[in-house]
C-alpha cells in the first residue's frame, strides 16, 4: 500500500513538474506531522483545556456551560502559520529568515489609489453616521475610513477563519503562545458576555476580528455599540466598526483638532540621527535648524510652538515627516512606523492630498537574521539599537547613522547588504 501511494505521489507530481520531496518540502513542520502523532498532541491539548485553561477561565466568570459548548468538539487548526507543536525543536531564529523589504513596498501606488477612490464615495455614504462619530470621539473622519480601509478594505475583505480555534491552537502551539494565551480568555469572555455564536466570531489567522480587525481583548475594552441596536457587531456593523475604531483612538489619547504629521525637506546639514520619538523640539526650532514643508513653504504657522517628531522611515533614502502625538496614537492601533503612516498619508489624500513629494528609493533587500547580527555589532560598540529583533526601526536607523558618521561615510540611516557586512 505505502508503494502504490508512492507511485502515484511520484506521478502526480510529474504532472505537476515538481518532486515529491519538494512537495513535502513546501509544507510546514505542523503540517507534515503524522496523523499518529497528531492525535497524540490533539489529546495533550483537550489535557491543556481541561487542567490549564478551564481553571483560568472560571477565574474570571467564564461559565461551565459556556466553556463546555464552545470547546467540547473544538480541534486545533494544523493549516496556521507559525506553530510550534509540542516536542518539536523550533529552527534557531526562525524569525530570522525572512527577507526584510524596501520600506516604499508598503505604500503601493495601486492600493492607496484604490482605497482612496474608494474612501470617498464612503465618506458620503456614511456622511451622517462620521458627524455623530467626529463630535462623539474628536477624531477626523478621514483617519476612521484610511483604519477600515486598511484593515478590511471597508468590510470587503472578510475574515475566514473561526477566532476561538485559531486563539485555543495558537494558544497551545503557537511560536507566540503568551501573547495569545490572554486572548482565548478574552474571546471565551466575548462568548460569554456578548452571547454571540462561535460561528460570528470570525477572524483572521492571527485571531483579529472583524472589519476593525480588533484582537478579542481589545473588543472587550474598547468595541462600540454605535448604532443603537444592543449588540458590538464590528463584522456586519458599519457604525459599530467605525465606532469601535474612534473609540480605541481616543482612549489611546487622540488629540482633537490637531493633526497627525507633515511631509518635510531636511537640508543635508541636518543630521538624520535627529529621528525619533525621544528628540521631539518645536516646530520653530525645526523651521531654525532649515527644515521646510515638501514643498519648500515654511514651517511656521499658529502651531509653531507644538513639538513635532522627525520621522525618516527609509533615512535619507526616502521621504522625510515631522509627526505629532497623535502619530504615535495611531501607532498604537498597530505598533508599526510604517502602519502609521500609511494611515495618515491615506487620510490626506481622503482629503483630496497628494501622493509623497519625495520618491522612495530603491534598498537591498536583506535577511532579517543579517539585521540582527548587525544590531547585535552596534549594541556591542556602545550604540542603542532599541529591541534586538531584525528589524529596522527608528534606533536602529539612528545607530546606522552614527556609526556612518564615525567612520566617514554618507550618513544616510539606512543600512544596505554592503554596510552590513563593513560593521563589525
Amino acid at each position: 500500500m505505502m508503494l502504490i501511494r508512492f507511485i502515484c505521489c511520484v506521478f502526480a507530481a510529474l504532472l505537476a513538474g515538481a518532486s515529491c520531496a519538494l512537495v513535502a518540502a513546501e509544507r510546514s513542520p505542523a503540517q507534515a506531522q503524522s496523523s499518529d502523532t497528531r492525535q497524540l498532541v490533539e489529546d495533550q491539548f483537550r489535557d491543556w483545556l481541561a487542567a490549564t485553561v478551564w481553571p483560568d477561565a472560571q477565574k474570571q466568570g467564564i461559565s461551565r456551560e459556556t466553556f463546555d459548548h464552545a470547546l467540547v468538539t473544538l480541534t486545533l487548526d494544523w493549516s496556521l502559520p507559525e506553530l510550534q507543536p509540542p516536542g518539536q525543536v523550533p529552527p534557531r531564529d526562525d524569525q530570522r529568515q525572512a527577507e526584510f523589504q524596501s520600506p516604499g513596498r508598503y505604500f503601493s501606488e495601486a492600493q492607496l489609489t484604490s482605497l482612496s477612490t474608494a474612501g470617498r464615495i464612503l465618506l458620503d455614504e456614511w456622511a451622517a453616521v462620521l458627524d455623530r462619530l467626529e463630535r462623539r470621539y474628536g477624531v477626523p473622519r478621514e483617519i476612521l475610513v484610511a483604519i477600515w480601509g486598511r484593515e478590511s478594505h471597508f468590510g470587503r475583505v472578510r475574515p475566514k477563519h473561526q477566532a476561538l480555534r485559531v486563539l485555543a491552537t495558537q494558544a497551545f502551539m503557537g511560536r507566540r503562545r503568551t501573547l495569545y494565551y490572554p486572548e482565548l480568555l478574552a474571546v471565551l469572555l466575548i462568548l460569554d458576555q456578548d452571547h454571540w455564536p462561535e460561528e460570528t466570531l470570525l477572524s483572521s489567522w492571527a485571531g483579529a476580528m472583524g472589519q476593525p480587525q480588533l484582537l478579542p481583548s481589545k473588543f472587550l475594552r474598547y468595541a462600540v455599540d454605535a448604532d443603537g441596536d444592543g449588540l458590538r457587531d464590528i463584522w456586519r456593523s458599519v457604525p459599530d466598526s467605525l465606532g469601535s475604531i474612534a473609540n480605541y483612538l481616543r482612549e489611546h489619547g487622540w488629540k482633537p483638532k490637531r493633526g497627525w504629521g507633515i511631509e518635510v525637506h531636511v537640508p543635508a546639514s541636518v543630521s538624520c540621527t535627529l529621528e525619533g520619538p525621544r528628540q521631539g523640539k518645536p516646530l520653530r526650532e525645526w523651521a531654525q535648524l532649515g527644515l521646510t514643508r515638501a514643498d519648500r513653504t515654511s514651517l511656521l504657522g499658529e502651531n509653531s510652538d507644538v513639538t513635532a517628531f522627525l520621522l525618516m522611515p527609509a533615512g535619507r533614502l526616502g521621504p522625510a515627516l515631522l509627526v505629532l502625538e497623535n502619530f504615535y496614537v495611531l501607532k498604537k492601533y498597530n505598533e508599526s512606523d510604517l502602519y502609521a503612516l500609511f494611515i495618515g498619508h491615506l487620510a490626506d489624500r481622503l482629503r483630496g492630498g497628494s501622493g509623497f513629494l519625495t520618491a522612495w528609493r530603491p534598498t537591498d533587500p536583506m535577511k532579517r537574521g543579517d539585521i540582527w547580527t548587525m544590531q547585535e555589532r552596534l549594541q556591542a560598540q556602545g550604540h542603542d539599537v532599541g529591541k534586538l529583533d531584525g528589524l529596522i526601526g527608528f534606533a536602529t536607523r539612528t545607530a546606522t547613522g552614527q556609526w556612518q558618521a564615525r567612520n566617514q561615510r554618507a550618513e544616510t540611516c539606512f543600512p544596505d547588504a554592503a554596510l552590513i557586512q563593513m560593521i563589525r
